[in-house]
């Protein structure tokens, strides 16, 4: 069942009629980590009306002490009673705008860039949705520490004498059902004790919101079993890493899928193939907010099954983009590069942004390349004018700092200020010496 839709009047009277006795108010910071502020519900009418001040500077990539006070005001529409497998108290939580004290949505929100696409979409004649596939893995525990031994040695899609976290995964398929959030597959992945749980695609900022739930559903659920998850782009050296594959398509008002042309030797519409050739002319800028951490790259390596290449394709799963078999209206480009250690409004922000730049220029892509990219030679991927992934964190940032595409979605704010934490972020880790150097270069230099 999907999500209820509230007004502020409903809310007050669910929570008064199923006694809750906690308001979560729930919001994330410029790198998607989940904040909150916890309320009783006898302060819930005043927050829905005028929202909960909060000090912004202490938050990452909101504000200075001198701009620090903002204001978070629940969305009705958000409004979910969190399952007893979450939250043992009985708890609701509602997702968060972000505003200034005079009443303008704060430029800073993260959610509020996504807005602004959807809107300039909306304005072009396009409905957005998305659909993530969101990898992790369960670790083991030990005296609750975290470790990265793999909760199993199973592989992909096996069965549950292998697959020792089947029940870890219904119990988080069936809170995430509890809180309208409809799963529709969950399976063992490639790697041991790596997983994959995927929802119905919609929206994009309602999956951007589902999204962030199930990171956090996933953790807590994990714990219950004495295990620790992680959405960690590349945590075991030799195994593949985890991703979030996206799949993205733009429908019109009426419901048609617009990406789907019947005619096509591909069956891709004339706005398809534009869309295409903006996110492949843009993957370069938008990489260091689809994979915005020094470990993200270590993901993006070749022969892990993680694109290192911009190309497309119809089934080939060694490029960038692939096209899904499904058509009609479930015709849909499968961008193969986000990971989930981003902020997702960011993330599906950014793609939707390099494709309707797409549209706007008419870029025509390149041909697809069936081929297996990785078993390409030098002089064959010339030929494809295939190019490279940016390489690290340190490279991606270079790149995205000279974006004007970037500069104009993200706006001065965020587009600086992510600038600033990732810098730091990348200088931290370009100075630390790593056991690898020491094994590699300390007895023979």
């Amino acid at each position: 069942m999907e999500n209820i839709k509230y007004i502020t009047e409903d809310v007050l009277n669910v929570v008064e009629k199923e006694n809750v006795l906690f308001i979560r108010l729930q919001f994330i910071d410029i790198l998607g980590i989940p904040k909150n502020i916890v309320i009783p519900p006898s302060r819930l009418g005043d927050a829905l009306d005028r929202g909960i001040p909060f000090d912004g500077s202490s938050i990452a990539g909101y504000a200075t002490i001198e701009e620090s006070d903002k204001i978070a005001k629940p969305d009705p529409n958000s409004f979910v009673i969190l399952p007893e497998e979450v939250e043992k108290r009985k708890t609701a939580k509602l997702n968060c705008d972000i505003f200034e004290p005079s009443g303008k949505r704060y430029f800073g929100d993260t959610k509020y860039v996504l807005e602004k696409m959807i809107e300039k979409a909306d304005k072009m004649g396009y409905i957005y949705k998305a659909g993530p596939e969101c990898e992790f893995f369960l670790f083991k525990k030990e005296n609750d520490e975290y470790t990265t031994i793999p909760n199993d040695a199973a592989g992909y899609f096996d069965l549950s004498h292998r697959d020792l976290a089947e029940g870890v995964r219904a119990d988080i398929s069936l809170a995430l059902n509890a809180m309208g959030i409809q799963t529709y597959t969950s399976h063992h992945e490639c790697s041991d004790g790596q997983h994959e749980i995927n929802f119905n695609y919609s929206d994009a900022i309602t999956v951007a919101d589902r999204v962030i739930t199930l990171k956090y559903v996933t953790k807590v659920i994990a714990k219950k079993h004495n295990l620790h998850a992680s959405f960690m782009p590349k945590p075991i050296f030799g195994l593949n890493g985890s991703g979030m594959h996206t799949h993205l398509s733009l429908f019109t008002a009426e419901g048609k899928n617009v990406f789907y042309d019947h005619k096509d030797k591909n069956q891709l519409s004339e706005i398809a193939h534009y869309f295409i050739g903006g996110l492949l002319e843009n993957i370069k800028e938008i990489t260091a907010i689809l994979n915005p951490t020094v470990n993200s790259y270590k993901r993006l390596v070749p022969g892990y099954e993680a694109p290192t290449y911009i190309s497309w394709a119809n089934r080939n799963r060694s490029a960038l983009i692939r096209i899904p078999t499904e058509r009609g209206d479930g015709t849909r480009c499968e961008l193969r590069s986000p990971d989930l250690s981003g902020n997702p409004y960011l993330q599906f922000a950014v793609m939707l942004a390099a494709g309707l730049k797409g549209l706007e220029k008419k870029v025509i892509p390149p041909e697809p390349v069936e081929k297996n990219i990785y078993a390409l030679s030098k002089k064959e991927m010339e030929k494809y004018n295939i190019h490279n992934l940016p390489e690290s964190l340190g490279h991606a940032l270079g790149i995205m700092e000279k974006s004007d595409l970037l500069k104009e979605v993200l706006g001065e704010h965020i587009f600086n200020n992510f600038l600033h934490v990732k810098r730091n972020e990348w200088e931290k880790y370009r100075m630390q010496i790593t056991q690898w150097e020491l094994e590699k270069y300390l007895p023979v230099i």
